[in-house]
């Protein structure tokens, strides 16, 4: 039976059956931390801290009415005891030796799950070393053609459902950032790309052939990468032709979260920014892929964009049409997973006199991510159940640089971005949309313009 919307009319397909996770990059810091993080939770050895779909609440209605749900009780997405691990690594080891390699969980939560993460075994990928330089895979799929490596993962797809039962699957791009690309004509339209791939055409990247495979199979496809892959026209025209929902890109974690706080900040309270030095380090096998500079360049246009969206410096050029804003990624091998993003931000104030503020952020990049992947499975699930195809922008929460439909520009204010994916979760259950307008309360009889006729 489905689950009807009050207002809309959607009907919601019951998250019934198994949901297969399928991940490019499976033997990662990323992915082997939610593997074994999700088992953890799932026999009650951990709590799913930093997931909103697990722990976070949904306000419905005016707030003397008191209704604030477990999102996870308010919409029907998937259980997380219902979801099965599986993917594809350029790297043979499995769950258990990967999450060793990747030194971001202790001993004490890896060893209690070996079993489990021993039988988390990668498929071969789909690997090109000219788009990802400082890698080199040894368990890869030998086939050159760009046709037959998207033939032979649409297999793989298959094969995986078929063994475990599933009745549906989600895809997210784990893997690597890859060189920098721009949309060119072979994106333009699906036809074009198709032409593209088999040509062999060498502008075809592999993150591209996983979304050709998963989106032909009918599977959504999460990008947690910069790469282009599927924000280009081609990808979308296939996504809403094959009613699949796409949402990207590039995983919002450490220092980008706290800009996407801190920025809306600053202009809230119209304070002026004369400059924003951003400088990381990391040693994990993204710092030694961000090393290259080719894929650094990906990682910073997704990183530089944010302020300027933000900012909006044509809309206030006195607070912001100058400002001096510069990232750095620096591949520092003692410090792993444990990522440090300092920021030195110079700013202004009242009759233009300087201030300043600094943030050092010792974060750990797999473990902000972790989270984020398990939310962003359940909720493109849930879309896709909906009948939603296409640019999930309401999803850009989670992202650094959030798609959106030709001609819009992309929201990142963190705020902004939790009020949208909240109201879409109500609109969809048919609850009403909650603006925070609050004069309502204060307005009664002749007070309130409404009937006053003011």
């Amino acid at each position: 039976m489905k689950e009807k919307s009050l207002k809309i009319g959607v009907e919601i397909d019951p998250p019934t059956g198994k949901l297969g996770v399928l991940i490019p990059g499976i033997g990662g810091a990323v992915s082997t931390t939610l593997i074994a993080g999700t088992e953890l939770v799932r026999r009650g050895l951990a709590e799913p801290v930093g997931s909103l779909t697990q722990l976070g609440t949904i306000r419905l209605g005016k707030r003397f009415e008191n209704r604030s749900p477990l999102i996870k009780d308010f919409v029907p997405i998937a259980k997380i005891e219902d979801l099965v691990f599986g993917g594809w690594d350029i790297y043979e080891a499995n769950g258990y030796e990967a999450s060793l390699y990747a030194r971001v969980l202790n001993r004490e939560h890896i060893d209690p799950i070996k079993d489990y993460l021993s039988s988390i075994k990668p498929m071969q990928g789909v690997f090109d070393r000219k788009f990802v330089k400082n890698l080199d895979g040894t368990y890869v799929k030998s086939t050159p053609s760009l046709r037959e490596r998207v033939e032979l993962l649409k297999e793989d797809i298959a094969g995986f459902k078929s063994r475990n039962g599933l009745s549906r699957c989600v895809m997210i791009w784990c893997g690597s950032t890859e060189i920098h690309q721009k949309p060119d004509r072979i994106h333009e339209s699906l036809e074009a790309l198709r032409e593209a791939i088999d040509k062999n055409d060498p502008r075809i990247a592999p993150s591209m052939l996983y979304a050709l495979a998963a989106l032909e199979s009918g599977i959504p496809f999460i990008n947690g990468a910069p790469n282009l892959t599927i924000d280009v026209p081609a990808m979308v025209e296939l996504a809403n032709t094959r009613g699949v929902p796409v949402a990207g890109k590039d995983f919002k974690t450490g220092q980008t979260l706290m800009k996407t706080i801190l920025a809306p900040g600053l202009k809230s309270r119209m304070l002026g920014l004369e400059g924003w030095y951003s400088t990381n380090i990391l040693g994990n096998r993204d710092g030694l892929v961000l090393d290259d500079a080719d894929s650094f360049k990906t990682k910073e246009e997704s990183k530089l964009s944010v302020l300027e969206y933000i900012l909006q410096p044509h809309l206030y050029p006195t607070l912001y049409k100058n400002y001096y804003h510069k990232v750095t990624i620096n591949y520092y091998p003692p410090r792993g997973d444990n990522k440090e993003g300092w920021d030195c931000i110079d700013i202004f104030g009242w009759l233009g006199y300087p201030m300043q503020i600094k943030v050092d952020f010792l974060c750990r990049d797999s473990i902000l991510a972790a989270p984020l992947i398990l939310d962003l499975v359940l909720f493109t699930d849930l879309a896709k159940r909906a009948g939603m195809s296409g640019i999930q922008e309401w999803l850009s929460f989670y992202f650094k640089s959030p798609m959106v439909k030709e001609n819009l520009y992309p929201e990142h204010d963190l705020s902004i971005q939790s009020m949208k994916l909240k109201n879409t979760l109500r609109y969809l259950m048919g609850e009403e949309q909650i603006t925070h307008f609050g004069l309502d309360y204060y307005m009664s009889g002749e007070q309130d313009p409404a009937k006053s006729g003011l």
